[in-house]
């Protein structure tokens, strides 16, 4: 029989066929009905034993059964013989993309839910880029971080999961540049601000550059009775060791204290900072990567009860800039000389952050008409103290 069936898996068609015993028997009864009425020029000349076997051979063929599968799809069957599809077949092995555990690949995202980015590549189904590598920072979906349409760099961290599927990573890149860029910095001797996440007994835990490294106590140059009061607040770092493959980096708060702490800053400056934390003494101020005490006896002429009353963490401020100690790398600031009124930062803080540089200015020539009368007094001391022999020599000369 010989008839074409088509598959379940890949839906082509198929022809299979088979040679039963019926049909063995029907072969063996022609050749029989041929040795029969062959021509007499035909017929053996040879002896009856031999024509007996002669026609048994003919009468019972040897017959091998073979199956065969073949494809047989109209499709393909079109192809036979048409050289458009000869020289398609051709081409197609310079265009065939294999993709590999490590490789990068451009993509287009084109749907994100709760899996991750769905990302197109170029293979044959779309790539995945799950929730937690689609970067460095803590992110709740991959919404927050990719647009739909919108094109990205990815690395290949899982191959093929049975579907067709490949896992990519945004995270890696990222974490691969974050490294270089530590080692660029540590062979350049750059300090950077990090912020300490936790205290213990060898020192502090900082994050920099999303990484998270290690500062020894012998490396700390803030002399504080509660450290604890340094978590959540950034400190200046200089790198002592980057070691990516063993995920190990040591840092110093010491080395970089000179250079960071107060760079570009004097006394009598007014900036911008951020409140970082509220204390029941003062708040701790951010300017500019640097960490800065606003005694409670510094936010108001008036007399403040309980500074979380005032002021609050994430309330932007302009300070001025009262003292900078070298040593502990840190600021003293005040809001207090720059209230055109007293208790306007109580009353109206807008005010205050409006008129900062104004009132910055007017404390600035007061302290240098200070510093003048003082040198001027100085002055007229020393020549009054010099005055005095020269008075005693003409009197001793007059008498």
């Amino acid at each position: 029989s010989s008839q074409p069936r088509r598959t379940p898996v890949s839906g082509q068609y198929h022809r299979s066929v088979r040679i039963t015993s019926t049909m063995a028997s029907v072969a063996a009864a022609a050749f029989s009905a041929l040795a029969r009425v062959a021509p007499p020029s035909a017929r053996s000349t040879k002896s009856p034993k031999a024509k007996a076997r002669n026609v048994a051979t003919r009468a019972t063929p040897v017959v091998q059964v073979v199956a065969v599968e073949a494809p047989l799809s109209p499709q393909q069957l079109e192809r036979v013989g048409n050289p458009i599809y000869t020289t398609l077949e051709t081409l197609l092995p310079d265009y065939a993309y294999n993709f590999k555990i490590g490789d990068k690949v451009s993509g287009k995202v084109f749907h994100c839910d709760g899996k991750g980015a769905w990302v197109d590549i170029g293979s044959k189904a779309a790539a995945l880029c799950p929730g937690n590598e689609s970067s460095l920072e803590t992110v709740r979906n991959a919404g927050q971080v990719f647009t739909v349409g919108d094109d990205y760099e990815f690395e290949i961290i899982k191959d093929d999961d049975g579907e067709g599927v490949l896992t990519l990573s945004v995270r890696k890149i990222q974490l691969e540049a974050a490294w270089e860029r530590c080692r660029t910095m540590q062979a350049e001797d750059t300090a950077i601000t990090g912020v300490v996440l936790s205290v213990n007994r060898g020192g502090l835990l900082v994050e920099v550059e999303h990484l998270r490294g290690f500062v020894p106590q012998s490396h700390i140059a803030i002399r504080s009775l509660n450290r604890e009061e340094l978590v959540g607040q950034t400190i200046p770092v200089k790198f002592l060791e980057v070691d990516e493959e063993k995920n190990r980096l040591v840092m110093s708060n010491r080395n970089a204290s000179d250079v960071v702490a107060g760079e570009g800053l004097g006394v009598g400056d007014v900036c911008k900072g951020i409140v970082q934390a509220v204390k029941p003494y003062g708040a701790f101020v951010d300017v500019g990567g640097i960490s800065g005490l606003l005694h409670i006896s510094q936010i108001s002429h008036d007399r403040i009860v309980a500074v979380e009353n005032v002021l609050a963490p994430g309330d932007e401020l302009k300070v001025l800039i009262l003292s900078k100690d070298g040593e502990r790398g840190r600021l003293s600031l005040s809001t207090k000389k720059l209230e055109p009124s007293p208790g306007d930062m109580l009353r109206n803080p807008a005010l205050v952050f409006e008129k900062a540089e104004e009132m910055g200015r007017i404390f600035r020539e007061r302290v240098a008409a200070a510093e003048a009368a003082a040198q001027a007094e100085e002055g007229v001391g020393g020549e009054l103290k010099g005055m005095a022999p020269v008075a005693a020599e003409a009197s001793e000369e007059e008498a």
